[in-house]
Protein backbone atom coordinates (compact mmCIF):
# COMPACT_ATOMS: atom_id res chain seq x y z
CA UNK A 1 0.00 0.00 0.00
CA UNK A 2 1.17 3.47 -0.24
CA UNK A 3 1.37 5.85 2.38
CA UNK A 4 -1.42 8.01 1.37
CA UNK A 5 -3.97 5.34 1.42
CA UNK A 6 -6.37 4.02 4.29
CA UNK A 7 -4.94 1.07 6.09
CA UNK A 8 -7.20 -1.57 8.09
CA UNK A 9 -6.11 -4.07 10.81
CA UNK A 10 -9.03 -5.65 11.76
CA UNK A 11 -9.33 -6.52 15.82
CA UNK A 12 -11.05 -8.34 18.48
CA UNK A 13 -12.04 -7.07 22.14
CA UNK A 14 -10.44 -8.84 24.28
CA UNK A 15 -10.73 -9.44 28.30
CA UNK A 16 -7.81 -8.26 28.98
CA UNK A 17 -8.94 -5.05 26.88
CA UNK A 18 -12.50 -4.15 29.55
CA UNK A 19 -13.07 -2.02 32.16
CA UNK A 20 -15.07 -2.59 35.25
CA UNK A 21 -17.96 -1.63 33.13
CA UNK A 22 -17.26 -4.88 30.57
CA UNK A 23 -16.62 -2.44 27.49
CA UNK A 24 -13.21 -1.65 26.01
CA UNK A 25 -11.11 0.41 28.57
CA UNK A 26 -10.65 4.23 27.19
CA UNK A 27 -6.80 3.87 27.36
CA UNK A 28 -6.70 0.35 25.55
CA UNK A 29 -8.13 2.74 22.33
CA UNK A 30 -5.21 4.63 22.64
CA UNK A 31 -2.74 1.84 22.70
CA UNK A 32 -4.30 0.04 19.59
CA UNK A 33 -3.50 3.35 17.54
CA UNK A 34 0.00 2.59 18.63
CA UNK A 35 -0.62 -0.68 17.02
CA UNK A 36 -2.76 0.80 13.84
CA UNK A 37 0.03 3.13 12.67
CA UNK A 38 2.88 0.78 13.37
CA UNK A 39 0.58 -1.51 10.81
CA UNK A 40 0.41 1.04 8.14
CA UNK A 41 4.26 2.06 8.13
CA UNK A 42 5.33 -2.03 7.84
CA UNK A 43 3.00 -2.31 4.74
CA UNK A 44 4.01 0.57 3.32
CA UNK A 45 7.37 0.08 4.04
CA UNK A 46 8.28 3.29 5.49
CA UNK A 47 9.13 1.70 8.97
CA UNK A 48 11.86 -0.38 7.26
CA UNK A 49 13.41 2.80 5.82
CA UNK A 50 12.67 4.84 8.96
CA UNK A 51 14.37 2.22 10.72
CA UNK A 52 17.41 2.34 8.52
CA UNK A 53 17.64 5.66 9.03
CA UNK A 54 17.08 5.62 12.66
CA UNK A 55 14.04 7.98 12.65
CA UNK A 56 11.30 6.96 14.55
CA UNK A 57 8.00 8.55 15.36
CA UNK A 58 6.62 9.96 18.71
CA UNK A 59 3.17 11.37 19.44
CA UNK A 60 3.26 15.09 20.59
CA UNK A 61 -0.89 15.00 21.38
CA UNK A 62 -4.10 13.20 20.30
CA UNK A 63 -7.73 13.54 20.91
CA UNK A 64 -10.11 10.73 20.91
CA UNK A 65 -13.82 10.80 20.34
CA UNK A 66 -16.28 7.56 21.91
CA UNK A 67 -19.44 7.55 20.08
CA UNK A 68 -20.57 3.49 21.23
CA UNK A 69 -18.87 0.90 23.27
CA UNK A 70 -16.75 -2.12 21.95
CA UNK A 71 -18.11 -5.09 23.77
CA UNK A 72 -15.81 -8.61 24.65
CA UNK A 73 -15.12 -10.41 21.93
CA UNK A 74 -16.48 -8.00 19.07
CA UNK A 75 -14.93 -7.85 16.18
CA UNK A 76 -13.70 -4.07 14.60
CA UNK A 77 -11.33 -2.73 12.22
CA UNK A 78 -9.07 0.25 13.01
CA UNK A 79 -8.40 2.50 10.07
CA UNK A 80 -5.50 4.80 9.83
CA UNK A 81 -4.77 7.50 7.52
CA UNK A 82 -2.54 10.41 7.60
CA UNK A 83 -4.70 13.81 6.70
CA UNK A 84 -1.56 15.76 6.92
CA UNK A 85 1.22 17.80 7.82
CA UNK A 86 2.78 21.21 8.63
CA UNK A 87 6.23 22.56 9.28
CA UNK A 88 6.60 20.64 12.66
CA UNK A 89 4.36 17.93 12.53
CA UNK A 90 2.65 14.89 11.03
CA UNK A 91 -1.67 14.23 11.33
CA UNK A 92 -3.28 11.07 10.99
CA UNK A 93 -6.76 10.38 11.88
CA UNK A 94 -7.70 6.71 13.57
CA UNK A 95 -11.20 5.65 13.45
CA UNK A 96 -12.46 2.32 15.32
CA UNK A 97 -15.18 1.26 12.80
CA UNK A 98 -17.73 -1.75 13.51
CA UNK A 99 -19.88 -3.04 10.68
CA UNK A 100 -18.61 0.21 8.60
CA UNK A 101 -19.91 2.17 11.17
CA UNK A 102 -17.18 4.74 13.05
CA UNK A 103 -17.70 3.64 17.10
CA UNK A 104 -14.69 6.33 17.97
CA UNK A 105 -12.59 8.77 16.55
CA UNK A 106 -9.30 10.14 16.99
CA UNK A 107 -6.34 12.73 15.64
CA UNK A 108 -2.74 11.96 16.52
CA UNK A 109 -0.29 14.85 16.14
CA UNK A 110 3.18 13.29 15.72
CA UNK A 111 7.10 14.31 15.30
CA UNK A 112 9.82 12.52 14.13
CA UNK A 113 13.45 12.04 16.24
CA UNK A 114 16.57 11.04 14.86
CA UNK A 115 18.72 8.31 16.92
CA UNK A 116 21.67 9.91 16.37
CA UNK A 117 20.29 13.37 18.38
CA UNK A 118 17.52 15.68 16.79
CA UNK A 119 14.05 15.90 14.86
CA UNK A 120 13.32 15.78 11.69
CA UNK A 121 10.48 18.07 9.87
CA UNK A 122 7.71 16.46 7.80
CA UNK A 123 9.00 17.47 4.65
CA UNK A 124 12.17 15.82 5.45
CA UNK A 125 10.64 12.58 6.53
CA UNK A 126 8.72 12.56 3.24
CA UNK A 127 11.26 13.04 1.30
CA UNK A 128 13.55 10.64 2.62
CA UNK A 129 10.82 7.74 2.84
CA UNK A 130 9.91 8.30 -1.39
CA UNK A 131 8.32 11.22 -1.44
CA UNK A 132 4.03 11.59 -1.22
CA UNK A 133 2.12 10.42 -4.28
CA UNK A 134 0.36 12.95 -5.65
CA UNK A 135 -0.50 16.35 -4.08
CA UNK A 136 -0.04 17.39 -0.36
CA UNK A 137 -2.97 17.20 1.25
CA UNK A 138 -4.57 20.53 2.81
CA UNK A 139 -4.33 20.21 6.37
CA UNK A 140 -8.13 20.46 7.52
CA UNK A 141 -8.27 24.07 9.44
CA UNK A 142 -9.75 22.39 13.05
CA UNK A 143 -6.46 20.37 13.27
CA UNK A 144 -4.43 23.42 13.05
CA UNK A 145 -6.27 25.48 15.56
CA UNK A 146 -6.44 21.96 17.80
CA UNK A 147 -2.52 21.84 17.54
CA UNK A 148 -2.35 25.02 18.14
CA UNK A 149 -4.46 24.98 21.05
CA UNK A 150 -3.50 22.34 22.59
CA UNK A 151 0.54 22.61 22.48
CA UNK A 152 2.32 22.85 25.40
CA UNK A 153 5.48 24.36 25.82
CA UNK A 154 9.07 23.31 24.27
CA UNK A 155 10.99 21.13 26.78
CA UNK A 156 13.49 22.93 27.05
CA UNK A 157 10.83 25.96 28.17
CA UNK A 158 9.26 26.50 31.80
CA UNK A 159 5.76 24.63 32.23
CA UNK A 160 5.12 25.10 36.12
CA UNK A 161 2.11 23.16 37.03
CA UNK A 162 -0.66 26.34 38.49
CA UNK A 163 -4.12 26.04 38.44
CA UNK A 164 -5.53 30.05 37.88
Amino acid sequence: MTIDEVSSVSLRVMPTDLDVYNHMNNGVFLTLMDLGRYDQGLRTGIWQIWNKKGWYPIVVNSTISYRKSLEPWQKFDLETKVVGWDDIAVYIEQRFVRNGEIYAKAIMRGRFLKRSWGTLTPQEVMDGSGGWPGDRPELPKWIARWAKDTALPKGKEPAPSTWD
